[in-house]
């Protein structure tokens, strides 16, 4: 992360990090690998996400239930494949 970080850039990945460990399996690598080279949707798809409760989350991510919007779902899916692929 060397180039410069902005400083929104700089409270989402702060946010992201939980503490808690089924969320932060997803949202780690994240962070570390893909955000700051993502377009300006996405990260503020990743933005909406952080900024929601730990038990919704959960949900989410446990296919409990769904996000309230598809395209939350879409992009759960794609943090879920970048940490366990298929």
């Amino acid at each position: 992360m060397t180039e410069e970080i902005s400083l929104e850039e700089r409270k989402v990945i702060y946010r992201a990090r939980r503490g808690l460990k089924e969320i932060d399996v997803y949202f780690d690598p994240y962070v570390k690998n893909y955000y700051l080279k993502a377009d300006v949707e996405e990260k503020e798809m990743f933005n909406e996400l952080v900024a929601q409760e730990d038990p919704d989350l959960l949900d989410w991510f446990m296919e409990v239930s769904e996000p309230p919007r598809p395209e939350l779902k879409d992009f759960i899916k794609k943090l879920k494949f970048y940490v366990h692929g298929a």
